[in-house]
């Protein structure tokens, strides 16, 4: 069981009509919610449900005949990218190859490139909010858990929300701007946690502090190991002018070209 901001997430098994059963994540509304609550979990539904694309995690079904509501998600057996990176790290005496970096950047880029041409803006872009299944499948969620399970990585400014600032442009922060340009500077910053095994974006610094790194253009320095072309992307996505950043579409071409050349390469070597 994992608590979140309006309820739990559970682990559950779906018998499907065919008799086959499947592991889902259950994410259940708390009982006795208000009104306005259960009507965000219902506008939640609504989102989501239109949703279907092979890098975002799936709904599978609801229930809403009966407290407590309840949204069926596929289960993915390896958690959060934030988790399954850190397990993967030099720390844990083990590493990641250039091309599974690539992989997981791609799916990622993938999906908002989905999400945002579906108008979609995620707002809360982390490795966190990205789920890992067998075979290194990368799938972009938002459970609403994360702000209980990760609260060092949000922070309220200004009494306002709790704001995951170390992913957030200075137009998010300052003015409360939320767009798909927004999403890309966050992607940016995932980019940085994948090559970086998981580490916090400006670890070691509080909070007002990383604000004002971020307002004075102190950027995050290039992790150990990471090609100088995927830096470089992190840093066109960190443009102070959210219009001279790439859109998604221009970054997962970019990503798949150089998965595309690392396998060429592979190939060729062996």
């Amino acid at each position: 069981i994992i608590f979140y901001f309006l309820g739990k997430v559970y682990k559950g098994q779906l018998t499907q009509p065919n008799k086959k059963t499947v592991n889902v994540a259950i994410k259940a509304l708390k009982e006795n919610a208000s009104l306005k609550t259960q009507q965000d979990f219902k506008r939640e539904i609504e989102l989501i449900s239109d949703l279907k694309h092979q890098n975002i995690v799936c709904i599978l079904g609801v229930i809403l005949n009966k407290e407590p509501y309840c949204m069926l998600f596929e289960y993915m057996a390896n958690g959060d990218l934030h988790e399954f990176l850190i397990s993967n790290s030099p720390i844990e005496n083990k590493s990641l190859l250039q091309l599974e970096f690539l992989k997981i950047a791609m799916q990622i880029s993938e999906g908002m490139e989905y999400l945002s041409g579906h108008h979609y803006v995620h707002r809360d872009l982390a490795a966190r909010n990205c789920l890992v299944n067998d075979g290194l499948i990368v799938k972009i969620s938002d459970f609403g858990l994360s702000r209980d399970i990760y609260s060092s990585d949000y922070y309220r400014v200004q009494s306002k929300s709790l704001l995951p600032v170390r992913w957030m442009p200075s137009e998010s922060i300052l003015y409360g701007k939320f767009t798909t340009e927004s999403d890309i500077w966050s992607f940016g910053v995932v980019l940085w946690e994948i090559y970086s095994y998981g580490m916090q974006p400006y670890c070691g610094y509080s909070n007002p502090e990383v604000i004002n790194l971020i307002r004075s253009r102190q950027l995050l320095s290039c992790p150990d190991n990471c090609p100088t072309a995927v830096y470089s992307l992190m840093i066109e996505c960190w443009h102070e002018q959210a219009v001279k950043r790439p859109t998604f579409s221009d970054i997962s071409h970019r990503l798949k070209t150089w998965y595309d050349g690392h396998v060429k390469i592979s190939y060729q070597k062996s």
